[in-house]
């Protein structure tokens, strides 16, 4: 572990913290309120281990494969609560649920029986949020179920052996992201109507962090802003 890479790491994850503290600031929100997910796809192991040593305890990925390598089997450091936010194949759900603790990605009722089944045969108990396609019509496959199908989504999921978390989305390509997050503020609202547990709204990346925790985000995905830019990944 390169000690010029950590404190580029610490550099970078110290500039994060001042602009989430800065958006919390400005939306009159307790800095307590959101938690930062870093996400390490396409990134070596060492950086995981670099940032849980720099305090990270949220950390996301997006490849199953690339995941597996990383933590299944024990795999993932003590403390450290790991995220799954990409596109998820439900034959892949099963080895999934070995190491993430949240799925943040569920866009279908298929996949919330895989990962319940997967959760039970693991014996670990695994979060779900249910990811929401904010503009079905123009979005270019960021991925997510219509806003319709959220109701019954989130009821499979509070049904089934997962616990149910909340809602995920990307602001779509191009568009104004503090529309899109205003969008999902409503859509979490009318969703905690009927489930009050399900607080959870995961939101913004390294370009649009302050649009989403001015619209409620709990949880903020940022990668390269902490990392850099993605290494070839072929």
């Amino acid at each position: 572990m390169s000690a010029e890479r950590r404190d580029e790491l610490a550099a970078n994850l110290a500039a994060v913290e001042q602009r989430i503290d800065a958006a919390c600031e400005a939306a009159g929100r307790d800095r307590g309120q959101v938690h930062l997910v870093v996400v390490t796809k396409y990134f070596p192991r060492s950086d995981l281990d670099l940032l849980v040593e720099l305090g990270m305890r949220d950390l996301g990925e997006n490849r199953e494969q690339e995941a597996a390598a990383k933590l299944a089997d024990g795999g993932t450091p003590v403390g450290v609560r790991a995220h799954f936010i990409g596109q998820l194949q439900s034959n892949k759900a099963g080895a999934v649920t070995r190491w993430a603790d949240v799925v943040q990605s569920v866009d279908r009722p298929k996949l919330v029986g895989a990962l319940a089944r997967g959760a039970e045969a693991a014996g670990r108990e695994v979060t779900a949020l249910v990811q929401v396609n904010l503009d079905p019509q123009a979005d270019g496959g960021r991925g997510g179920a219509d806003p319709a199908d959220v109701p019954a989504l989130a009821d499979a999921i509070a049904s089934s052996s997962l616990r149910l978390g909340g809602l995920m989305a990307v602001a779509p390509l191009g568009a104004d992201p503090d529309r899109a997050f205003a969008r999902l503020a409503e859509l979490s609202e009318a969703l905690r109507a009927d489930h009050p547990e399900a607080t959870w709204v995961s939101a913004g990346m390294s370009g649009d962090l302050e649009s989403a925790v001015r619209h409620g985000a709990t949880h903020l995905r940022v990668g390269t802003a902490i990392l850099g830019e993605r290494p070839s990944h072929r």
